[in-house]
This record gives C-alpha cells, sequence and structure tokens, in this order.
C-alpha cells in the first residue's frame, strides 16, 4: 500500500458514525474485561500527519477503557540522555505490564521517518531500523504482547483547512507549531518515506492498517475497529463468571437489612 492508492474522499454520514461509535463502546468494554481477566497486553501505534486525527482517535479510545488498563504514552524529541543509548531503549521503559494496554501517539517510528527526513541520523543508521524494528515487534508479538499500527494520512489542502482552525480558536492554538509549517516543505519527502516505511515493516505479526482520514469521523471508525479487531485476536471475551465469594459477601450484606 502506498499513500497515493488510499480514497482520500472516504467518508461515513452520521447516523452511520453514531451507529458505529455505540457498537465500539461496546466492544471496548468487552475488550478491556476481557485483558484485565485473562492477564493480557497490548501495543498500539499511531503515526500519521499533522493534525491527521490522531489525538481524537485515541481520546475516544481512552474514554472507555479504565486508567488503570490503559496507558497513553505521547512521543516527543529524544532528550540528550536518550541520544546516548540505542533509540529503542525508552521505548522498552514504556512497554505494558499483564493486563494494560499501551497506546503510543508517535513511537519508535520516528526513526525512520521524521530523523531521516530531518537527517537526525545517518542513513546507515535509518536503513538498519527497518531490521531492527521488525525484530523488536516480533519479539513483543512472541512475548504476548499483541502489536497494533496505525498510521493516519491527510492531504496537504485539509491539513491547511485544520491548521487554519486551530490558529483561529484560543483553546486550540497551542497545538500547532512553527515547526508544524515548516514540515509542510518537505511533504514529499516524508511521503517517501513513510511509503518505505510500510513496505519494509508491514509484517505477519504486526501489519499496518493505513486510513484515509480527509474526514474526520471516517478516520476515527476505520482506526478504531481495526484495533479492535486486532485487539480482539485470540482473546475470550466472554464476560468472566462472578465471583462466589462475592456473591456470598452481597448476600450476608443484603440479609442484615
Amino acid at each position: 500500500m502506498k499513500l497515493a492508492q488510499l480514497d482520500m474522499n472516504a467518508r461515513i454520514d452520521d447516523d452511520d458514525y453514531e451507529a458505529a461509535i455505540a457498537e465500539l463502546t461496546t466492544r471496548f468494554l468487552a475488550i478491556h474485561q476481557a485483558y484485565l481477566f485473562h492477564r493480557r497486553k497490548a501495543v498500539v501505534v499511531f503515526e500519521g500527519w499533522d493534525a491527521a486525527g490522531k489525538g481524537g482517535t485515541i481520546r475516544r479510545m481512552s474514554s472507555v477503557i479504565d486508567p488503570r488498563g490503559l496507558k497513553v504514552w505521547p512521543i516527543g524529541a529524544p532528550t540528550e540522555a536518550d541520544k546516548t543509548r540505542h533509540y529503542l531503549a525508552r521505548f522498552f521503559e514504556r512497554l505494558p505490564s499483564a493486563t494494560e494496554i499501551a497506546v503510543f501517539d508517535r513511537s519508535w517510528y520516528g526513526r525512520v521517518l521524521v530523523e531521516r527526513v530531518e537527517e537526525f541520523t545517518e542513513e546507515k543508521a535509518w536503513r538498519r531500523a527497518y531490521g531492527e524494528i521488525n525484530a523488536f515487534e516480533a519479539m513483543l508479538t512472541d512475548a504476548g504482547t499483541k502489536v497494533v499500527k496505525v498510521f493516519l494520512y491527510i492531504d496537504p489542502e485539509e491539513q491547511l483547512k485544520r491548521f487554519e482552525k486551530r490558529l483561529s480558536n484560543p483553546l486550540k492554538r497551542w497545538k500547532l507549531t512553527y515547526e508544524d509549517f515548516r514540515n509542510r516543505e518537505k511533504w514529499d519527502d516524508y511521503v517517501t518515506a513513510v511509503d518505505d516505511m510500510l513496505a519494509r515493516t508491514d509484517t505477519a505479526e504486526a501489519p499496518w492498517h493505513v486510513v484515509p482520514s480527509n474526514q474526520k469521523k471516517f478516520a476515527r471508525i476505520s482506526a478504531l475497529n481495526h484495533i479492535a479487531d486486532r485487539l480482539s485476536e485470540g482473546a475470550d471475551l466472554t464476560p468472566p463468571p462472578p465471583d462466589a465469594s462475592l456473591e456470598e459477601r452481597y448476600r450476608q450484606e443484603a440479609g442484615k437489612g
């Protein structure tokens, strides 16, 4: 899959969107319960263009799952200390424990995207990273961690419209930086880097789901459906039976009345 092959006119109407959100809410509640009861764990990776809707999609997911079972990691530029270690080290520290789902708002793919395009790392390093990332994700899945990867793409015209809305909204201006505009100058370079990334790191263990995101509602439903499908794979979503001791305790308390 290349970005140029996406149907950027993909849409969903309001009624279908609301019905899909209601269904997804129920699905994520069942998934969360299954991960708690069966002590499962997962990593969900979000990558994509600035203003493509990563934050809104993550908020929809996190609004359903109890924060004790879900951790969101916003990933920025590596610190000076991070730069002295292998680039994957800071991600190892954020991997989920049993019963947890860890969501990465940007991730280790920065190595083959922004670090490549902006020349923050040498070519031999980012070329080597494809194999390192595939091995890292295979290691996670072999150890029982489900890996889910979503990429959200918008076209330049739609991105500029969203930048304008952010700039005109006092409560959203903080989301917009000079770097967001500067990155547009290298749009084609980023497209090439993303296409290479998709070709080199779309694996059976950790496939990419690429979403045309010019309509936020369509992108949100597409991304969340994929995440729910992947998290459900191999998981018993049957609600666990009630704890007999808790039922007995309830009867004791109710009997006092």
